[in-house]
């Protein structure tokens, strides 16, 4: 299969690519919303030059295989600052007081700095008490959707591509979405309440990093897809596993290590970029 490489910006018409010119590149082709698509040999490398330049005007871009957004069978999703733009644990603790606090230890967790079940646990622990409502509360009136997340599942459902949703947050929310935005698959971890009140455990299976990879491979094969058929997109260190596992991984507005281990990074566009890597 042959490389492309693919340049996203809101208005590419006003950037100068003149770090391009001596690349020896071909005429570009059009592409989804307003892309542009470089045809490039396999062995392709962006100088680091030409990339600090398309950097410095915000142009979100990639070397990726040439392939059309349908011939993607599956994409796997992590949920907080990815499909939506908050952090849900920090958010529930508002209702504690300790939003600061938590939202300290998700932030290192995140970065890879600290073992992602103890600093959840850790995390939920800090809710004991707190009424189930706020939970509603949180998503009634805080969670929002990322940019672009519905044009996305809408490009997935118009082409036959799966969606799944797999999360260190809680079901409380996946579940909420799927319903919302009509995906097939949603996994997450589940709160215990007793008495209307949060206990500060979690019930059942830990979908930490391994548990993500895990679930893509379970799904990937299920459905007889090939690697090259899956993408995936996280911002966090715990998405770095299933970013590796899946042909194509997609750090979305990412954290540092998360980055490193991608195939494409989406720094400043939204999550219309998804489908604007293919054709």
């Amino acid at each position: 299969m042959s490389n492309v490489l693919v340049l996203q910006h809101h208005d590419l018409n006003a950037c100068d690519l003149s770090a391009l010119a001596d690349l020896d590149l071909a005429a570009p082709a059009a592409g989804q919303g307003g892309s542009l698509r470089f045809a490039v040999a396999e062995d392709f490398v962006l100088p680091e030059q030409a990339a600090a330049a398309l950097l410095h005007q915000e142009i979100d871009f990639a070397i990726l295989p040439d392939m059309a957004f349908g011939d993607l069978g599956l994409i796997v999703s992590d949920m907080d600052s990815t499909l939506i733009t908050i952090e849900c644990v920090d958010e529930i603790a508002a209702g504690v007081g300790l939003k600061e606090q938590v939202a300290e230890i998700t932030e290192r967790s995140m970065r890879g700095e600290l073992d992602f079940e103890q600093s959840l646990r850790e995390r939920v622990a800090l809710l004991a008490g707190l009424n189930e409502s706020v939970l509603q509360q949180v998503y009634d009136e805080v969670l929002k959707l990322s940019p672009g997340a519905e044009f996305l599942l809408k490009e997935c459902r118009k082409h036959g591509v799966k969606f799944m949703l797999v999360s260190g947050g809680f079901t409380f929310f996946t579940q909420r979405l799927q319903q919302r935005l009509g995906f097939e698959y949603q996994y997450a971890n589940v709160l215990e309440a007793e008495g209307g009140k949060l206990t500060g455990r979690l019930n059942g299976r830990i979908i930490d990093a391994k548990a993500k990879a895990d679930l893509l491979v379970q799904h990937r094969e299920s459905l007889g897809l090939q690697a090259q058929q899956v993408l995936a997109m996280g911002d966090g260190a715990n998405d770095i596993p299933m970013l590796q596992e899946a042909g194509i991984g997609v750090a979305y507005r990412a954290k540092p290590k998360a980055q490193q281990h991608a195939d494409a990074c989406v720094r400043f566009g939204g999550l219309e970029r998804i489908r604007g890597w293919f054709a």
